[in-house]
Formats: structure tokens, sequence, C-alpha cells
């Protein structure tokens, strides 16, 4: 089957990429949260190719993106409200705040990531993709990855912000190579963790960070899909539906190791000083040995919900059956903004990062609901 470019009309072949005319990346809308290097100025909105440019990411054509639901908040060392386009002060230029949360919608996955109330950084960040498909408005595949920079280590948000990007390319390129989802899949991770490495330094600085991605690949009636997920550290992938929703990862954490060797049960693990303490990670000081069992693949002919988050929401909803009574009962947007709500009202210690993707999927016109 032949695609046109939606930029300049130009036909293009299945195989191929980008435009011969025009260059434009074919059939893949992305974004990446938080945006590199980037400050909304005083309004809670901005345009998309914007935001899309400073995250070294695509455009993501017909994609709602939101930064900042809350005010606008003051300049530290004046109190104006005005910040130019690069997030100085306008009246005293002091670098303003960092922005609270930062929203996407493209139609096939939803995006949150929220600073938490405690954090002065937002150290969590997401990017993901939609693949469109032989159908208009039935993408063919949407790919996620979400990590959380770990705060001990220097410079997480470097960490976390390489690796989602990184991951995702990967996968991008391993999927129009047509390799198998598992494949395709360790390709992201081992891209990402290289990612991280390389963001370290002679001197010792080693950014680390969580990594967890899904590759959702719809069938062609639209009605199942199957769920390739990939993970190191406690950053955490679900499968959300009304009565038989699960946890598809396994965490690489002291806690997890302690309830596998029957050490401890569940609950009292998570509740104890060792709950995050991570086993497995992404950076320089990494062994890179991953868990055996770091690919799963979920195949499902029935509806649900995909969910990717970071322990700053799993923190007050562990459990897949609590967390699908938001995804049962809302809307895929409704429901990721409740979940972070929902965090941030029982305490929002940590940055909070929510990434949803409904199966099946129809729509990709990425209009807010």
């Amino acid at each position: 089957m032949t695609a046109r470019c939606p930029s300049c009309g130009t036909f293009a072949a299945d195989t191929d990429r980008f435009c011969e005319a025009c260059g434009r990346k074919l059939g893949v809308r992305l974004i990446a949260l938080p945006p590199k290097e980037f400050r909304p100025s005083g309004g809670g909105t901005v345009p998309v190719a914007e935001a899309a440019r400073a995250a070294r990411m695509d455009p993501v054509t017909g994609t709602t993106a939101s930064f900042g639901s809350s005010p606008a908040p003051d300049c530290t060392g004046c109190g104006s409200s005005e910040f130019d386009p690069d997030g100085y002060c306008s009246t005293c230029g002091e670098l303003g705040p960092e922005r609270d949360r930062f929203e996407a919608d493209l139609g096939a996955a939803y995006l949150i990531t929220d600073r938490g109330l405690l954090h002065a950084r937002n150290e969590d960040s997401v990017a993901a993709a939609v693949v469109e498909g032989a159908v208009p408005d039935r993408p063919a595949a949407t790919v996620i990855a979400v990590c959380d920079g770990v705060s001990t280590s220097e410079d997480p948000q470097a960490a976390s912000g390489a690796a989602v990007r990184a991951g995702l390319d990967a996968c991008l390129s391993a999927l129009a190579s047509e390799l198998p989802a598992e494949e395709c899949a360790m390709a992201g991770l081992t891209a990402a963790a290289a990612a991280v490495k390389a963001v370290g330094s002679p001197d010792g600085k080693s950014p680390s960070c969580t990594y967890v991605s899904a590759i959702v690949q719809f069938d062609g009636d639209g009605d199942g899909a199957t769920v390739t997920v990939a993970n190191v550290g406690d950053s955490r992938a679900y499968w959300l539906r009304p009565q038989d929703s699960q946890r598809l990862t396994v965490d690489d954490s002291l806690a997890q190791a302690m309830v596998d060797n029957g050490l401890l049960d569940a609950e009292t693990a998570m509740d104890g000083p060792h709950a995050h303490v991570l086993t497995r990670w992404l950076g320089a000081d990494s062994e890179h040995q991953w868990s055996p069992h770091c690919v799963q693949t979920l195949r499902t002919s029935e509806p649900g919900v995909l969910l990717l988050c970071t322990d700053g929401l799993w923190n007050y909803l562990p459990e897949a059956a609590a967390l699908s009574r938001f995804t049962d009962t809302l809307p895929a947007l409704p429901a990721a903004r409740a979940l972070v709500e929902h965090a941030l009202g029982a305490g929002g210690k940590d940055n909070i990062t929510v990434a949803l993707v409904p199966v099946p999927s129809r729509t990709a016109t990425g209009d807010t609901q």
C-alpha cells in the first residue's frame, strides 16, 4: 500500500521512513516531556510544534499538549508573573520557577508528568509515538517510554530525558525494520542504557534512572493488541480491566527480592526502608545485566487500558485493581489526570508520571476530551 506525505502530498512506499520530497518523517507522531531546555511563558498552553522542537522530537500533528496546568508561579525575585519565551522574568531577568505539569494527548496515548509537591524539580521523563496504520484514525502501533531519574545520582533528569528519547527512537527503528516486538523492546532498552551511560563524565558523574517501555501493536481490525513491555528498576506497567487487571512488570528492587525469596510479604516489604532500593538501573555505574524477565508480552482480544507509571503514582496505588477503578469509569485523559490528582492528594512526595494507552484504539485525532 502506498502512503501520501501529509505535509507535501508526495506518494511514498510503505518502507519509507522519510518523505523524499520534503524530508518529513512519515507515519509517526511523537513527543517527549518535559521538553528539553523549554520553559513556557506566563500562559499554561504552548504550540505543540514549539514544544516538540524543544523536545528534539518531531511535531505531533493534531495533538494537544498543555504545560503547567496550575496557574503560572510568580517570579521569586520580584513577584512578577510575566516571563519571556526562555523562562526569564520580564521585569528583573531572573530565571523563572519550574513548571509543575506537562501533558500531551496523542489520541492513542495520553501522557502526564507532574513535579509533585515536595521535589524542587521534575526528574521523570516520558516519550510516546503513535505509528499510523493503513486505515485512517486506526493506529498500527503505539510506543511509550517512561523513566524516573534516581534522585541520589547527579543530574537524574538528564538521565531520564536521554533514556526516553533514545529508547523510543530505537524501538521505532526496530519496528520499521520489522523485527519481532521482543527484539524491538530490547533494542530500545539497549539504546536507552547507552544514552544514559553517555551522559556520565570522566570525573565520575553518573546520572541514572529507571526505565519502562511498551510497544502496543494493534490488530488490523482494531479490536485486539499485543503488548510488549520492558523494564529496569521500579517504574511499572499495568494492564487494567474491570475484572482481571494485572501488573506486567517485576520491580528490580531489594523489596521485590525479599518478597521473591520469601523473607517478607509484599505489603511489609513496601512499607520498609528498603522499598525503593534498586538492584538494577540505567547509568554508567550499572552492570547492564538485565533480569531474565525484563521483557514480557501480553496478548489481548479484550478491551483494556495499558498504564505505564513511575513510583510517584504506585506508591499510593500499588494494586492493579485499585488503579483500574479510574480507567474503568473515565475516558483516558481524565483518568490520567485523576490518577495524578490522587497521588498529589495522598502526599505527592515524588514526581508523578502517568501514560495511558486504551485498547482498542480507533481514534488518532489528538483532540482533547
